[in-house]
């Protein structure tokens, strides 16, 4: 959609249009064919819809399927973000010369940055609306990305890395309450399930790009003192869904019309609705039923005070306050026992599945080399010793089959949702994942640990799926973005944790990590059974 305004008074009297009925209502920039009209019956002259009868009235059709192709792929763009890293290690550590301890810092600096910028990000995504957040945030992530490929040494890498993880961190909880809060109440579980699989559409988009480049060693140029490899190729690839997305946020998507409801801008969140009803009845007359919206009254909003405009210290303290206060209504009253519960989970989800996954290129290379990963630690050696080249295909074919098989796992998901309900799913597939991490232990050939990396891959996206779909249901609107983004942060922390201990241990013994990844799986579905259940709820 293109930012237009929506002209809602007459030209003498300002009387709102919308109270009339038989109601012209048209943007600046429309041509005569592109006029909305819209006619009121007499009884609904008076009408004014709350956000989710506004949500209904608004219908379903063209315009959610465009907000899950674009939110889909700012979805996908952090999965690339992220995950690339995990696919290059196995060849970028000659050239940064890496150990397995400094491979570990370098997946840890990403998550760092995905820390604070979820708590940040968040936060302002509540304060100054959630498209403008999504703009910036997938811009620097991009940005930094590309800027990465250009490191000559492994310091430099890593605090690019860690930078393009701050947008990262601002992307990822943000996308989730922006998209939800165009989304019917029926249709919201099955809607955020589907938007949670372009997290998989990422990971395939970064093996299969991995896969096609990485191996390509002749992709390489000389740019001063600088050996420009494929995998430096690689990283500026996966930088291109980022940039492309904070484009069409900027240029074509409208701003979350729950949002601008309790900021009290009624109509922006009307004008919202409009460019709704207009694309899902398209060639349809019937009226959208409604003479404006209820929105917050002022005194009953939450959280939107505008920052003190004093010396930059000033500032500083001020939003670390707001931010401070934010966190503390997340345990205060009957918010706290859902979020210890969430607590627990994202802690345990992020440690287990990030502290695994980010290293199944470097566990299946090792399984190259012949046996299991964790068997036969006589096989492991010093990565100074090692040659990357040439580079062995088949690490990259095995991740593009393990990122693959979440695809059952994400239909699973978008069919039972709505009817089974997030709380069941996340907690049974929690349980589940604990026991493949488990089995991955005792695995003694590279065809088992393959199938099992499936298995995990398969299961452990339900549980991300249905964490997705409950965290934006747990929390009213003036909360939503910064519970996200706080409990987003809380998992950085485990998955830097996970990181390191992987990277500290692979080389000696890399079962005891994987042991602790499956006893923390099966707390976090315990913990989920702590959840109050929220299926088909109505946001607040």
């Amino acid at each position: 959609m293109s930012r237009r305004h929506v002209d809602l008074y007459g030209d003498t009297a300002r009387e709102p249009l919308l109270a009339s009925s038989n109601t012209l209502i048209t943007t600046d920039s429309d041509s005569e064919d592109d006029v909305f009209e819209r006619r009121l019956d007499p009884s609904d002259d008076q009408r004014k819809l709350s956000y989710e009868e506004a949500v209904e009235e608004a219908g379903f059709g063209l315009s959610h399927g465009l907000l899950l192709v674009v939110c889909g792929w700012a979805n996908a763009s952090d999965a690339v973000e992220i995950l690339c890293v995990s696919f290059l290690l196995p060849t970028a550590r000659c050239d940064l010369h890496l150990s397995s301890a400094n491979m570990g810092l370098l997946i840890a600096s990403i998550f760092l940055g995905m820390m604070l910028g979820g708590c940040v990000w968040g936060y302002l995504a509540d304060q100054i609306g959630r498209r403008r957040v999504l703009v910036i945030s997938l811009a620097v992530n991009g940005t930094f990305g590309a800027g990465a490929s250009l490191a000559p040494s492994f310091w430099l890498f890593l605090l690019l890395r860690f930078l393009s993880g701050i947008g990262v961190g601002g992307s990822i909880p943000v996308i989730f309450s922006y998209f939800s809060e165009f989304q019917p109440r029926k249709r919201r579980g099955a809607m955020i399930s589907a938007l949670a699989t372009f997290w998989m559409a990422g990971n395939i988009l970064a093996a299969g790009a991995a896969w096609m480049i990485i191996p390509r060693t002749f992709l390489h140029v000389e740019l001063g003192g600088l050996d420009f490899q494929s995998w430096r190729v690689f990283v500026v690839v996966c930088s291109a869904p980022s940039l492309t997305s904070a484009l069409i946020f900027s240029l074509a998507m409208p701003e979350s019309p729950r949002f601008l409801m309790e900021a009290g801008r009624e109509e922006e969140a009307l004008a919202v609705f409009l460019w709704m009803y207009k694309l899902n009845y398209r060639g349809n007359l019937k009226s959208f039923p409604a003479a404006g919206l209820l929105v917050v009254p002022k005194e009953e909003r939450g959280g939107r005070e505008p920052v003190v405009r004093a010396g930059r210290s000033q500032c500083i303290c001020h939003f670390l306050q707001q931010v401070q206060a934010t966190v503390t209504q997340l345990f205060t009253g009957p918010l706290t026992s859902r979020s210890f519960a969430l607590l627990i989970i994202f802690y345990c989800i992020s440690f287990g599945y990030y502290g695994l996954w980010m290293w199944l290129p470097e566990f299946f290379k090792r399984a190259e080399e012949g046996g299991s990963p964790c068997s036969n630690m006589s096989r492991a050696q010093s990565h100074e010793n090692v040659s990357c080249y040439p580079v062995k295909t088949a690490v990259y074919m095995e991740g593009f089959i393990t990122a693959a098989s979440n695809l059952p796992g994400n239909i699973f998901t978008i069919l039972l949702m709505d009817v089974v309900g997030g709380k069941t799913l996340l907690s049974g597939s929690l349980l589940v994942s604990s026991v493949s991490v488990f089995l991955i232990y005792e695995v003694r050939t590279k065809g088992q640990s393959l199938l099992m990396s499936c298995v995990f891959s398969g299961v452990s996206v339900i549980s991300w799926n249905a964490l997705d779909v409950v965290g934006t249901e747990l929390y009213p609107t003036h909360l939503r973005s910064s519970a996200l983004g706080f409990f987003a942060g809380v998992g950085r922390v485990a998955a830097i944790m996970g990181n390191v201990v992987f990277g500290q241990l692979m080389d000696s013994n890399c079962a005891l990590p994987i042991v602790v990844v499956a006893a923390l799986l099966l707390v976090g579905g315990l913990a989920a059974l702590r959840l109050p259940c929220t299926k088909q709820t109505e946001l607040t």
